[in-house]
């Protein structure tokens, strides 16, 4: 059987796709499932900019395409199946990790910075890995997408601006939680990283 040379990106494309539509179906079952929370204690409006601007970087990845099926790196056939297989364990791992982060956060998920009456502290399953792993997932998403379909200008151009983005939103909810949870939440953020272990 003789594979075309845009067999590995065609793959890619479908798994990530394929993972985008888990992705939408893992919030929407939750958000039909979730029970009435508890009123809000706080909530750190600051961070609707911040979920703004990942927004953006969305629509920036999905906007600077290039053509379709093709790799974004023309190399060898080694390099294109690794960058195929990396971007399908990226794209498949991120699902998994923001659906275990959500599970995890039960009533207390919400998709603004807010803390609730009853609040706790979440640092077990994905919180032990990072501070904030539903954006860890998100970026995995953004990434996968990113190299699945987009141009290198799109990318990188996506990745500054949901990096500034994530960076708005970790400082608005780790404000709360800092006047919440006082020296626990400090000591979980010195042993623990915001988003991406060993650089932030």
């Amino acid at each position: 059987m003789i594979i075309r040379y845009e067999f590995w990106p065609t793959l890619s494309f479908s798994v990530v796709m394929l993972s985008w539509l888990v992705f939408v179906v893992v919030f929407a079952l939750f958000l039909r499932k979730k029970p009435p929370s508890a009123p809000d204690r706080k909530r750190e409006r600051t961070s609707i900019v911040g979920i703004a601007l990942q927004g953006v970087s969305y629509a920036v990845v999905w906007t600077f395409r290039r053509p379709p099926f093709t790799p974004i790196v023309w190399s060898s056939k080694i390099v294109e199946v690794a960058i195929a297989v990396l971007t399908m364990a990226l794209a498949v791992g991120s699902v998994w990790f923001v659906s275990a982060a959500v599970r995890t956060l039960g009533k207390q998920w919400s998709i603004t910075a807010r803390v609730l009456e009853g609040h706790k502290l979440v640092t077990e399953g994905p919180y032990s890995v990072v501070r904030n792993p539903i954006y860890t997932g998100m970026f995995g998403m953004l990434l996968a997408t990113g190299i699945a379909i987009s141009s290198w200008i799109g990318l990188l151009t996506a990745i500054v601006v949901f990096v500034i983005g994530t960076a708005i939103r970790v400082r608005s909810e780790e404000k709360l939680l800092r006047g919440a949870f006082g020296q626990e939440f400090e000591a979980y953020a010195r042993r623990v990283p915001a988003v991406v272990p060993l650089l932030f």
